[in-house]
């Protein structure tokens, strides 16, 4: 495809699982979630993030603390402290794992590619 003419599928992959941990970071945070519809938050944000291109496998964990919900509504909201995303991405020979997670020392949700590995086609 001529939008990724000179870019080889190597990065490609690495760019799909950035955009990916990017958009579900951007989207889905503020979300309202309590213990109730947690796991079809999580589901809901792993379906529609595998339907970008190059995308695997997707992986969602929203961590509700405890004291969380007791607030007026009784819902606490998605946030970079309580989402945890790991997202695997394939183009050609090239797998890539990348993670989302708040990172305490960094005080921060960071995004990493934590691997890279050539696969059989």
């Amino acid at each position: 495809m001529r939008f990724f003419e000179g870019l080889s599928d190597r990065e490609r992959a690495v760019f799909e699982a950035g955009i990916t941990l990017g958009a579900i970071y951007h989207q889905f945070t503020g979300t309202p979630v309590n213990r109730d519809n947690v796991r079809v938050v999580e589901r809901c944000i792993e379906e529609a993030a595998s339907l970008q291109p190059c995308v695997e496998d997707v992986e969602v964990s929203i961590e509700i603390p405890d004291g969380s919900e007791d607030n007026y509504g009784g819902y606490t909201e998605v946030n970079g402290r309580n989402l945890k995303v790991t997202v695997i991405t394939r183009c050609g020979e090239w797998r890539v794992k990348a993670r989302l997670e708040f990172i305490e020392e960094l005080d921060y949700p960071l995004m990493w590619i934590e691997e890279i590995e050539r696969v059989e086609r």
